[in-house]
């Protein structure tokens, strides 16, 4: 290759040879006039780059288009719209503060520090003001500059200058311009302000600087964009149906949780109907466990540090634990516990182990508290007090393999209960990894090939296990296909190391047992918050808190209604009476909105036969007269089955 010239790779697998400095755009008129013309961006390598960025090193090239299908033309259209977002405030509100706003999973948001939040009213005009900048097509222009440069030029914005310090010497600093809007970004961005298809200012929020409660509290707008209108109208009718089944506005009207600010953020009080659901769903995974040979193990909430210094976690995890506790007469301080696990091997270091022993499956249904920063806290989602299913499997390296095939078989009849579709995760070695390569080899192929054998497919998220080793994670869908964060099935290579945990072999000799740590709902906080979304609150019968609310029609009847009431608590099934002074059709509709599966009704001639007037949850106000017997156990065998509808 001669002097100046650079070797790039094309999507086509065709090798060109250009000059060295050749922006992305010349590159593509010299390949093909149209593609120039369509082009949004290009990707050289793993780096997303603009059409004008100067090409300084070989590799393999893609030009990016508008494509709603393609995440890195998403990430460039919604990055843009963001900075469009910020160039119609900074025209409305000169003095307003500008902090950090990149595109997210499903759109952008821009923080901004102004005197008041931001009104509906206030979102109408700043996106009027961005369908002119739009209108105006504006180019976004790319600086490199130097950082005395840089300082000078936002030295009237704390939160750049802050921003600007963490970039490290002989790093590009790099600032991009729109119209009169300038920002310290790494970009990339579109070639101009006209190419932002299709955009909705959705709504404000308070927002900590960082997410740290001790900073200003900014003033953060989300958006979204997308190529084809369409497929922004499609996005903005999910987020309709998601709002119309947010867990905090249904745990509200359901009367499920609450959260109290006497007592704090992040800290759930579980209400009789949602203590009613963790009720049934630890029984159920508690029957389950017990089927498949795990124990039941308590420990303390509290511990000394000594504990966690052990593990590793008050070295490594300080930040999210609550502060250290003093004891009169002792001294070493205490702890409240974010994980059980440290207390898991203290059990099971309590005595010498066989090989004969082995798996040992410990189990428990365990309060955590985790000090999350305030600015992430969100529902029932993402709590400081959390209720975990955990467990932890000590086994035999040549059971690990069986033990993981187990646990992705627990994890698919327990999804396949509640009717989730779900994905996994396999996270492999990182670059900051203890264990030699040969472990770490046996490891993953061990939860490779569990997962082969189940014949599940799976993605590589390659790098993205812990330091101490790989792990599995499980994603399930909702009923409007949104991604949650489902099941975790960890292996540990270092705290059975630190624990000194041990077993004697069939050789007489002492060997490390393989620890894998492994949670199913995860916590029930988020697990009931995901369940409420995916049911729209109307849940099955067999996880409904009430599953038949009993209505006399008068008062003369209410006897008769306690009476069916009573014949369904004595089968089991949960049941409420509901005689208030109300209207019949008053309190009837009450039962509807509580999305109770059954509603009973007893009139005159009901308790005189023996029957019940039965109205069925989405049944549109049919009405079926059926025998009390007959309903009962109709009702049973749905909650017996787990029947989903």
């Amino acid at each position: 290759m001669s002097a100046g010239k650079l070797k790039l790779v094309l999507q086509d697998g065709s090798e060109v040879e250009v000059e060295h400095g050749i922006s992305a755009r010349e590159l593509a008129e010299q390949v093909d006039g149209d593609l120039a013309a369509k082009a949004i961006a290009a990707k050289l390598d793993d780096e997303i780059i603009d059409l004008t960025r100067p090409i300084t090193r070989p590799g393999k090239i893609r030009f990016l288009f508008e494509d709603d299908g393609d995440e890195d033309s998403l990430y460039v259209l919604r990055h843009s719209a963001a900075h469009v977002l910020a160039t119609a405030v900074r025209s409305l509100w000169p003095n307003a503060g500008i902090g950090f706003g990149p595109p997210i999973a499903e759109g952008f948001y821009y923080d901004f520090d102004v005197e008041q939040p931001f009104t509906p009213e206030d979102l109408e005009r700043i996106e009027a003001r961005m369908a002119e900048i739009v209108a105006a097509d504006q180019d976004f222009e790319r600086r490199e500059v130097e950082r005395g440069e840089a300082q000078q030029l936002f030295s009237d914005d704390p939160y750049k200058l802050e921003r600007l310090e963490e970039i490290e010497e002989g790093d590009v600093i790099s600032v991009y311009r729109d119209g009169d809007f300038l920002d310290l970004c790494r970009g990339p961005h579109l070639p101009s302000t006209g190419r932002v298809g299709n955009y909705k200012v959705l709504h404000a929020a308070g927002a900590y600087w960082r997410g740290d409660e001790r900073r200003p509290m900014l003033q953060r707008i989300y958006g979204t964009s997308f190529f084809e209108n369409s497929h922004l109208e499609e996005h903005l009718r999910r987020l309709e149906e998601a709002r119309r089944r947010d867990h905090r506005l249904l745990g509200k009207e359901l009367d499920l949780f609450s959260i109290q600010e006497d007592v704090g953020p992040g800290l759930i009080h579980w209400h009789p109907k949602g203590a009613m659901i963790q009720f049934v769903l630890r029984r159920f995974l508690e029957d389950e466990l017990l089927r498949r040979g795990y124990e039941f193990v308590y420990t303390p909430h509290i511990s000394r540090e000594t504990l966690f210094r052990r593990s590793g976690h008050l070295q490594g995890y300080s930040e999210v634990m609550f502060p250290a506790m003093e004891m009169e007469g002792e001294k070493e301080n205490y702890r409240v516990k974010p994980m059980n696990c440290p207390g898991h091997m203290a059990i099971y270091a309590s005595r010498q182990r066989s090989y004969r022993d082995l798996p040992v499956r410990y189990a428990e249904i365990a309060s955590d508290y985790r000090n999350e920063k305030s600015g992430t806290l969100h529902g029932m989602l993402r709590v400081r007090g959390l209720t975990m299913d955990d467990a932890h499997i000590f086994c035999r390296p040549d059971q690990v393999e069986d033990e993981i095939y187990a646990m992705l078989d627990l994890a698919d009849y327990i999804y396949g209960t509640f009717g989730l579709r779900y994905r996994l995760d396999l996270s492999t070695r990182p670059a900051k990894r203890i264990g030699s390569d040969e472990v770490w080899d046996e490891a993953e192929d061990a939860l490779r090939s569990a997962v082969e054998r189940r014949e599940l497919t799976y993605a590589v998220d390659v790098g993205g296990g812990a330091f101490y080793g790989p792990k599995i994670d499980v994603k399930f869908l909702d009923a409007i296909g949104r991604e949650w964060q489902g099941s975790t099935i960890q292996l540990d290579f270092v705290l059975p190391e630190k624990f000194d945990l041990n077993y004697v072999g069939a050789d007489n000799q002492k060997h490390r047992p393989a620890m894998i740590h492994r949670a199913i709902y995860g916590t029930f906080e988020r697990f009931v918050g995901g369940l409420i979304e995916h049911f729209a609150g109307a849940f099955p019968v067999w996880l409904a808190p009430v599953q038949v609310g009993v209505i006399p029609v008068s008062d003369e009847l209410d006897e008769p209604a306690r009476a069916v009431q009573q014949a369904l608590l004595d089968a089991g099934l949960r049941a409420e009476l509901d005689n208030r002074s109300e209207t019949l059709s008053y309190r009837i509709r009450d039962g509807e909105l509580q999305k109770l599966p059954y509603l009973a009704v007893v009139g005159k001639r009901e308790a005189d036969g023996g029957t019940v007037a039965v109205r069925r949850r989405g049944a549109d106000q049919k009405q079926l007269v059926i025998p009390v017997a007959q309903f009962i156990e109709q009702v049973a065998e749905e909650d017996r089955s787990r029947a989903l509808i």
